[in-house]
């Protein structure tokens, strides 16, 4: 695959959104990001520009090179503004079904080669019926920070063709990314050994057995995972964490059940990073940087 030939799009300009249309676009591909909200079009910008300044200074890339690239991204207010016939669309709009349903049909209209659902949690093969040619259609289930993390899980629908199968893989590739391919059920693979952990995690913080911060620390050092499951909670925003927890919840049984922990902070509006405030103070700590 060349990348300098190949047109992709993301729809969804939240952080994931902005990681992916992120590492495509440093990776030479014609990039659009679409993102109806401009307050949000402008943080994925400023996202995409922190992480390609972090990557110059670790001497990953050169400095114009990456502002070329960068500058490249396109970015638009709706789907049906996308041009047609694109080589790969990647939706990664909140885990939530109507929406998805509708911003795939969307996607579908513009008749791009390969679509591709970024979910973490719902049914590949539920959400097929809204792009029209299911063959064409699987999961790409990129991780946050999507610049750092290498995995892309490629979730084959029933219907999913060999050859969608095998651009997905290309894709995956061409990115740096190492593919693992798994059948569509309930929280795939990745999902339910991560939420698996943090809802216990968070369960222990509600028990009183620790700390988040020395929770996180013995998971960190113990097990040598990169990052805590409270503090990740955090990172992937924890009215996310419970959207997937109440889906798992409802298809694999009580075992992934919320907290009420999790449901309280999400009520009063402590989601994590993006809010400043979760099992951490965000906002305390980006004080302390500055």
């Amino acid at each position: 695959m060349t990348p300098e030939a190949q047109r992709i799009a993301v729809v969804g300009g939240g952080t994931m959104g902005a990681g992916i249309a992120y590492v495509f676009a440093m990776a030479g591909f014609e990039t659009t990001l679409v993102e109806p909200d401009a307050g949000r079009a402008e943080e994925a910008r400023a996202t995409m520009q922190g992480a390609a300044t972090a990557a110059i200074q670790r001497s990953k890339v050169e400095a114009e090179v990456a502002n070329a690239w960068l500058s490249a991204i396109t970015i638009l207010p709706a789907a049906a503004d996308l041009p047609e016939t694109l080589d790969l669309v990647i939706e990664t709009v909140p885990e939530q079904r109507a929406l998805k349903d509708r911003v795939l049909a969307e996607i579908a209209t513009r008749r791009p080669r390969l679509i591709a659902t970024n979910t973490s949690a719902l049914s590949v093969d539920d959400l097929s019926g809204a792009v029209g040619d299911p063959a064409a259609f699987l999961g790409m289930h990129f991780f946050n920070p999507v610049w750092s993390l290498k995995l892309v899980e490629i979730v084959r629908g029933a219907a999913t063709s060999d050859a969608a199968l095998a651009q997905a893989e290309a894709f995956t590739a061409a990115i740096g990314k190492v593919s693992a391919v798994v059948a569509d059920a309930p929280g795939f693979a990745t999902s339910r050994l991560d939420l698996i952990l943090a809802i216990e995690a968070m369960r222990m913080v509600e028990d009183g057995v620790a700390s988040p911060a020395d929770i996180d620390r013995a998971v960190t050092t113990a097990y040598r995972h990169p990052m805590g499951p409270l503090r990740l909670s955090d990172v992937v925003g924890l009215d996310v964490r419970l959207d997937i927890a109440t889906h798992l919840d409802k298809a694999l049984g009580p075992r992934f059940a919320p907290p009420q922990l999790l449901k309280d902070m999400v009520s009063r509006g402590d989601l994590g990073r993006k809010s400043g405030r979760g099992f951490y103070d965000w906002a305390a700590e980006a004080a302390d940087k500055a």
